[in-house]
């Protein structure tokens, strides 16, 4: 069984946000660099539920954690 591939876009969708190219650019440009200080999931600008998912996932190194840290790599810019 091969492990599903997902893009920023899924992510985003999978956040609740707008994933749409565009908003994603939009998202990052408002909300980077994030301070290298700050865990991606500890971010002040996610939901509670927003922020247990990404945790979750990178704890887990789970289906989602890859393109959650292309998101990390993004808002660090």
């Amino acid at each position: 069984m091969e492990t599903p591939i997902h893009t920023i876009n899924n992510l985003f969708a999978q956040l609740g946000l707008p994933s749409d190219t565009a908003a994603i650019d939009n998202f990052i440009a408002a909300h980077a660099p994030l301070a290298s200080d700050i865990q991606l999931a500890d971010a002040p600008f996610w939901s509670d539920a927003q922020a247990t998912f990404l945790r979750e996932e990178i704890r887990e190194d789970a289906d989602w954690a890859e393109v959650v840290d292309q998101l990390d790599a993004r808002l660090r810019g």
